[in-house]
């Protein structure tokens, strides 16, 4: 009786055992199927701090910091809606932002300012990657001289004239007081605290000039208000910002969008005389090369080549020596090149979940997700284009 007892206990045992392994077992194999736990964003918003650790995630950028930077000038068009329906700016922290951050961190600023061309195909990200840029030189206190789209000088411009003190170049004084203002606008705390004082005496007619030792920021808000002189006052302001940062008083970090349409012959602005104006004829145009110039220190470059700057049948490769040209090769030579890609796996797959995560796609199935990946070519611009009508 006691062996029988002993018997039951035992297989009773036995059972209790297997069904307790078999869920272990069960639970075991539904962790490891189950996706593992993406992060999609970052609470590290100052991009100083940006390294490979933060790739493929999103920051987002704080509203007073995009209102700084892109009041006037502001983000690509599709890109800019889409953070009025989102509600944030969010930008992908991706290796070419990271790449240039780095090196930023370890130039010797005592040397002649380093150059660095972003280049791609049209849509890859140029932009925003300058923009991930641009608030770095925010949070390291840099002047910024900052021209978001160069193109436009030569589109959709209606007001010219010859200039009056450079024979033979033209003038945007509508544009180039935009940009004075946009350029007040972006380093308007930095200047009042660095006060900067003019190197030269600048004389406009007989009763309005500006003597050595005047502040600078007067001299940016008289070519704003008086835009007659705005063309020739930014000439002058790109030299004292370059005479002052050699003397040390200021760092500057230049950031130009479609640096290749001046050395291009695409161009719908025509001069009083109603001939084609290309970048060597343009008055900004020569203040940007003075800027490009390795005759000052204690600042950096950046800049962009894009095939939309170039007329249609010039678009043939994404590369800079052909975007630029031989002569615009020459002038900027050397400079280290830094391509941006179409998005890698795993930053496609961060995009779409942060499409997912605000709401702007639902219900999409693995396959059509791969659908997406496959027409768009992983491209950001032709991926976005496919999201929005969805």
């Amino acid at each position: 009786m006691a062996f029988s007892s002993r018997s039951l206990i035992r297989r009773q045992f036995n059972s209790i055992f297997r069904k307790h392994s078999t869920l272990a077992e069960t639970a075991s194999l539904t962790s490891d199927e189950s996706p593992p736990i993406q992060v999609l964003r970052t609470t590290e918003s100052n991009p100083i701090n940006h390294t490979r650790d933060h790739l493929t995630r999103f920051y987002t950028v704080p509203h007073q910091v995009k209102s700084t930077l892109f009041q006037i000038c502001t983000l690509p068009e599709t890109f800019e809606k889409n953070t009025v329906t989102f509600n944030e700016t969010a930008l992908l922290i991706r290796e070419p932002a990271v790449e240039l951050i780095s090196y930023l961190e370890q130039t010797d600023y005592s040397r002649p300012p380093n150059k660095y061309i972003l280049y791609g195909e049209i849509g890859t990200g140029k932009t925003l990657t300058l923009a991930h840029l641009l608030h770095y030189g925010l949070e390291k206190k840099s002047l910024l001289i900052h021209l978001n789209w160069a193109p436009l000088w030569f589109r959709r411009t209606k007001d010219r004239s010859f200039s009056q003190t450079r024979e033979g170049l033209v003038d945007l004084p509508l544009e180039a007081a935009a940009w004075l203002l946009h350029i007040k606008h972006q380093n308007a705390s930095l200047l009042g605290q660095l006060d900067l004082r003019l190197q030269k005496d600048y004389v406009w007619n007989p009763r309005e000039q500006h003597a050595a030792g005047s502040p600078l920021i007067d001299l940016i808000s008289f070519g704003i208000a008086r835009v007659k002189y705005a063309c020739d006052v930014v000439d002058a302001i790109i030299n004292e910002f370059k005479m002052a940062s050699t003397a040390g008083r200021c760092n500057c970090l230049v950031a130009l969008d479609g640096i290749n349409i001046f050395f291009g012959t695409n161009s719908k602005l025509k001069d009083p005389e109603h001939t084609f104006v290309y970048g060597d004829r343009l008055s900004l145009s020569q203040s940007i090369l003075n800027l490009l110039k390795n005759d000052w220190c204690n600042g950096s470059i950046l800049l962009t080549v894009d095939k939309l700057a170039m007329e249609e049948n010039q678009q043939e490769s994404f590369y800079p020596r052909y975007l630029l040209g031989e002569k615009g090769f020459e002038i900027l030579d050397p400079f280290l090149p830094v391509e941006v890609k179409n998005y890698t796996k795993d930053e496609f797959d961060a995009v779409m979940d942060y499409y997912k995560d605000r709401m702007w796609i639902r219900n999409v199935t693995k396959q059509g997700q791969r659908e997406l990946e496959l027409l768009s070519n992983k491209n950001p611009l032709e991926l976005m284009n496919y999201i929005n009508p969805l």
